[in-house]
């Protein structure tokens, strides 16, 4: 971390003398001061599924353009997996010469948006010295949070402020179409894997209603909203935020789907298929009958520990109260010895009985709060888990068949 804020001071100080004598975006009058958004299209990698932005300072007259972004991380930072881990992670402010900095981006085949945006000479000196300050080592790191303090939101609070809050007080007025959790299924599809353990993970607070403030935590809704937004003239009219477009790159990877996956069918059908396979090997193939359970168990509560951890060991808080511990509960550890057993025609113990119960019947439970209340949008985790528990309930209740 250190390292890294010495680099950024040096170099603030490259960019400023870069041009000699001559005025630079750091020095230049207002008047001649342009400031764009530039927003970057999802990657092909996971980490960049959500798209990134900058705020673009170009002075007319040097022509020295630098792009600023919140996204820098030290990965290489002893403590930083750890930190990760626990959701305490700490992110910096960048700044870089525009053409470095888009490079990247459109070497990579994403596209390159800059949308030029209409500031006063007052506005775009109050966002500059505003960038220079977040700049300095003692206000270079935030805390991150992927749907509320991100690379995104900060370019969004930061442009929001020197118009007033025009931004945020449009944008707060308009209801979303998507909520956190729709939003990531969507744009983490490709990585089908990471997708569903985002989902499994995430609590009832991704699922709450958001409007498009909330959801400009993404760097193409930003994009979008912005150019409705109107800021005053100074003259008792308005006049739009956005005056120009420019589309420095095109996307040349395959596009998000603009909706997210249904899950509720295959995993349903899975969940069925796991009950059926486990009932119908009961008497016939012991071994089966008693390995599927097992398995079912261990996954179930090894899922349940790292949900129970996320809730209560990290910030995480988009992972807090999640409804899915009804399913996925560290409990079934303690029903797996006499699952195990149970190909040998022993019968279980009751503990091991009612815990099963206990857990059928939170299943039954998890189903109903989801269709009377809502909540929480995991119907598909439930159809997955429901008849299993079922299944092995209703085996360890019966055991065995004596021969």
């Amino acid at each position: 971390m250190r390292q890294i804020r010495v680099y950024l001071c040096v170099l603030i100080l490259g960019l400023a003398v870069s041009v000699g004598a001559q005025a630079s975006v750091f020095d230049t009058a207002g008047e001649d001061l342009e400031v764009s958004l530039v927003t970057y299209g999802p990657g092909s990698i996971y980490w960049e599924r959500f798209g990134h932005d900058a705020i673009r300072l170009h002075d007319r007259v040097s022509d020295q353009s630098v792009d600023f972004n919140y996204g820098v991380f030290d990965f290489e930072d002893g403590d930083f997996m750890w930190n990760f881990m626990r959701g305490y992670m700490s992110y910096m402010i960048d700044a870089e010469h525009s053409d470095i900095a888009q490079q990247d981006y459109i070497d990579a085949g994403r596209s390159v948006l800059e949308q030029r945006l209409g500031l006063s000479a007052a506005q775009a000196e109050q966002l500059r010295a505003f960038l220079v300050w977040n700049l300095q080592p003692e206000n270079v790191s935030y805390a991150y949070d992927y749907l509320t303090n991100n690379c995104a939101t900060r370019v969004r609070d930061a442009l929001d402020s020197v118009v007033a809050g025009a931004i945020r007080t449009a944008l707060i007025a308009r209801p979303a179409p998507m909520t956190y959790r729709q939003q990531i299924d969507r744009l983490m599809a490709p990585q089908r894997w990471l997708m569903l353990g985002m989902d499994l993970g995430l609590g009832p607070s991704a699922d709450r209603p958001l409007n498009e403030w909330q959801e400009s935590f993404l760097p193409m809704v930003l994009a979008r909203e912005i150019r409705t937004i109107r800021i005053p003239d100074g003259r008792g009219g308005t006049r739009p935020l956005v005056v120009g477009e420019r589309q420095i790159a095109p996307n040349r990877l395959v596009p998000p789907s603009p909706n997210p996956p249904d899950l509720n069918w295959p995993f349903g059908i899975t969940g069925l298929a796991l009950a059926i396979v486990m009932l119908a090997s009961r008497v016939r193939y012991p071994f089966l009958y008693s390995s599927s359970r097992a398995i079912y168990l261990v996954l179930a509560g090894v899922v349940g520990t790292i949900l129970l951890a996320l809730w209560t060991l990290t910030i995480h808080h988009a992972a807090w109260g999640n409804a899915n511990l009804l399913v996925f509960n560290p409990l079934a550890f303690l029903i797996l010895v006499a699952a195990w057993r149970a190909r040998r025609g022993d019968k279980a113990l009751r503990l091991a009985r009612t815990l099963a119960a206990i857990q059928a019947s939170a299943a039954i439970l998890g189903v109903g709060m989801y269709f009377l209340l809502g909540a929480q949008q995991n119907l598909p985790w439930l159809l997955l888990a429901a008849p299993p528990w079922l299944a092995i309930a209703a085996g360890l209740w019966q055991g065995l068949p004596k021969k």
